[in-house]
């Protein structure tokens, strides 16, 4: 039986060597424990995440100006 398939968050690809794969994050889940983001080990450094403070305010800027 195989693991879940590893897709990396710079290149959109599959992880096909489980060496290769490198945690960058965790992406929360609204109903759920969330899923762990990886890449491949040279674009670890590429991956672009936002802090979770900054996107919580975005996040409610953006609910008050869409009510």
């Amino acid at each position: 039986m195989t693991g879940p398939a590893r897709v990396c968050r710079h290149c959109d690809e599959v992880i096909t060597d489980p060496e290769d794969a490198v945690i960058v994050g965790h992406d929360a889940g609204n109903s759920g424990p969330g899923w762990t983001v990886w890449a491949h080990r040279d674009h670890a450094e590429l991956v672009d995440t936002l802090p979770d403070d900054f996107l919580r305010v975005l996040l409610s800027v953006w609910g008050a100006q869409v009510r």
